[in-house]
């Protein structure tokens, strides 16, 4: 089939490569405008944007949607499909184009965990499991008719990059086949059901990434999981005259009684970052202190001048 591909980060960059390499042919890009980055403020491209340059494709970055002669070109085109990963809502206008539909790759099992950020919420709830699903483009987000869903293991050890990655590589077959299963008819879209509890995905803001020491420890651990490498959970150092906006990236917690007087208080002995709390200690291997690079638990004690009295806010 004849496809257009919509994407701007390496997820989608990594989907569009797996169509590329399949037998459907990609007739059109569309990403997001070159942006200023960095200390310079250079244009950067898109992971999208730099693929499509690669591979020599008809490459469109609009700045919105909804300009008729945008649409008229994809109109031009005439592709099959649409394929949609991590990309703007799109307006009528343009799903409604080609003949087998738009179609959106989510990074969850749907309806579970619609929103910017399925990766994260899923890990910093806990999940043990999750998936992706391809799902046809409606008036609402991530509401829309599904095609096909796959499901993916959490494990113990996967922060939001590991999982990012583990989706990604399922994600883009499935792509595949959604465009094999549309091609020859062997796909029924189905309603979404409805579950009792809908668990969101909301776009994750700073202020949603502090940590909150005083709450259950395996609950700060699958923040902390859930929010590594990007964006990262954060939280104070501090002692009498001095504090640190410190980003945490990885750690372990280990159980122990602790007594109301250490609770909240840091502890650098044996070359280990401890946070005493009320259910155990939290043991942070990788950190960032603000203006500084990511480093090593160890580096960064070996860095400090004065070790006592320092506690985790």
């Amino acid at each position: 089939m004849k496809v257009v591909f919509m994407g701007t980060p390496k997820f989608a960059a990594i989907c569009l490569e797996e169509i590329l390499n399949s037998k459907h042919e990609v007739t059109g890009v569309v990403t997001a405008p070159d942006k200023p980055a960095g200390r310079g403020q250079k244009l950067s491209q898109s992971a999208v944007a730099k693929l499509a340059i690669e591979n020599n494709l008809k490459l469109f970055q609009p700045e919105k949607l909804k300009n008729p002669d945008f649409v008229e070109e994809l109109k031009s085109l005439h592709a099959d499909a649409f394929v949609v990963v991590a990309f703007r809502m799109l307006p009528k206008d343009i799903w409604n184009i080609p003949a087998k539909g738009t179609f959106n790759l989510h990074a969850s099992l749907l309806p579970q965990y619609r929103g910017a950020a399925p990766i994260n919420w899923a890990i910093i709830n806990g999940e043990t499991e999750t998936g992706v699903t391809t799902f046809l483009i409606d008036e609402k987000i991530d509401t829309g008719n599904i095609l096909l869903k796959e499901k993916v293991e959490i494990s113990a050890g996967d922060n939001a990059g590991i999982l990012h990655d583990k989706l990604a590589e399922t994600g883009k077959k499935l792509i595949v086949e959604t465009l094999n299963g549309l091609e020859n008819g062997s796909i029924q879209p189905k309603i979404q059901e409805s579950p009792e509890r809908l668990k969101p995905a909301p776009k994750i803001f700073k202020e949603d990434c502090r940590l909150d020491w005083d709450e259950p420890i395996e609950k700060i651990h699958n923040k902390i999981r859930g929010l590594s490498p990007y964006p990262a959970a954060w939280c104070i150092f501090k002692k009498e005259n001095e504090e640190k906006s410190i980003k945490i990236f990885k750690g372990y917690f280990e159980s122990a009684e602790n007594p109301l007087e250490l609770i909240h208080q840091i502890s650098f002995s044996n070359n280990q970052l401890k946070v005493h709390l009320k259910d155990g200690n939290y043991v942070v291997e990788e950190l960032q202190p603000e203006g500084k690079k990511r480093m090593s638990a160890t580096d960064f004690i070996n860095g400090l001048q004065e070790k006592n009295d320092w506690i985790a806010t």
